[in-house]
């Protein structure tokens, strides 16, 4: 077993000399602790009347070399409460402001030379800022205007013409209608249904291709069909007026040019989103779109310099 060390005697408590604290070395020495009454030799009023003196002088300094409070309130730079504001509105048009950072400047469809109805514009609109297309082209089919738009995935119109609708008014389908056979369809129930549908090529029963709309309803866009001379469809497509282009079982008739050279090559390329317009509902409803001038509008409070 290991022996039992012996202590050392340096260690020890002595009796003639007073214990030592680790703090108290320095420079290699050990110093004794004094006893706590022995750390100030003089007596405690003299220490109070020094401290006391001390700050007698120290406040005398203070009210020699600050100024009044009055001057001292001068002496400060002058604060403008809204200098960004006067600043941004320096450079711009009067009683606007820029956007704040981070929000873009509006995106709207270009209509080109066209005079949409407003309800079409606000979709337009809406969709191109946004982006609600995706980076699909999209086509608008105004039912109260009888007139369908198509454009591109960056929000140009491609082309423009009128169309032959649904020949009862109303914006939904009725359930099952599209497993009718057509003889069964009552005059009530000849509806072209409103929403956002994504639109995709296909052929119809009797192998023509065309365009689906809504194809669990049979609502698609093709092709105007003139085969009854007695519904005058070409006429009814070549009149002024939107007023008699109502007379379709509810699907979207296009005229052939138009058909080809826009609707056909537009849905070859892909899927595209078809935004038809409602007749019976406010637009916002149907689509939870917004109106996009009047959104950027609100952030560019009047600004009115302060006179």
């Amino acid at each position: 077993m290991k022996p039992t060390p012996r202590p050392d005697p340096a260690a020890l408590p002595s009796a003639a000399a007073p214990r030592l604290r680790p703090a108290d070395t320095a420079a290699g020495r050990l110093r004794p602790t004094l006893p706590a009454a022995d750390t100030d030799a003089r007596p405690r009023c003299e220490v109070v009347e020094g401290v006391q003196r001390g700050l007698l002088v120290a406040a005398a300094v203070l009210v020699l070399t600050l100024p009044p409070v009055g001057r001292a309130l001068d002496l400060l730079p002058a604060h403008d409460p809204a200098p960004t504001l006067l600043a941004m509105a320096s450079h711009t048009a009067p009683g606007t402001l820029p956007l704040p950072a981070g929000l873009p400047e509006p995106r709207l469809a270009d209509f080109g030379d066209q005079q949409p109805s407003p309800d079409a514009r606000h979709v337009a609109n809406w969709s191109v800022d946004a982006g609600d297309h995706g980076d699909r082209p999209f086509v608008i089919v105004d039912k109260a205007d009888a007139r369908v738009y198509v454009f591109d995935a960056q929000g140009r119109l491609s082309g423009s013409t009128p169309v032959l609708l649904g020949a009862a008014k109303g914006d939904d389908s009725v359930p099952g209608i599209g497993d009718r056979p057509i003889p069964l369809v009552k005059p009530e129930e000849r509806t072209t249904p409103a929403g956002r549908f994504i639109g995709e090529r296909g052929s119809n029963a009797t192998g023509e291709d065309v365009v689906w709309v809504d194809y669990d309803a049979a609502v698609s866009m093709h092709r105007v069909r003139p085969l009854v001379a007695a519904e005058r469809r070409l006429q009814r497509l070549a009149s002024p007026t939107p007023a008699d282009n109502r007379i379709s079982y509810g699907c979207i008739n296009v005229p052939v040019a138009f058909f080809e050279a826009q609707i056909e090559p537009l849905f070859r390329q892909g899927k595209a989103v078809i935004y038809v317009l409602p007749e019976t509902r406010p637009v916002q409803a149907v689509f939870q779109s917004y109106d996009v001038q009047a959104r950027h509008t609100a952030v560019r409070a009047p600004v009115t310099p302060p006179g």
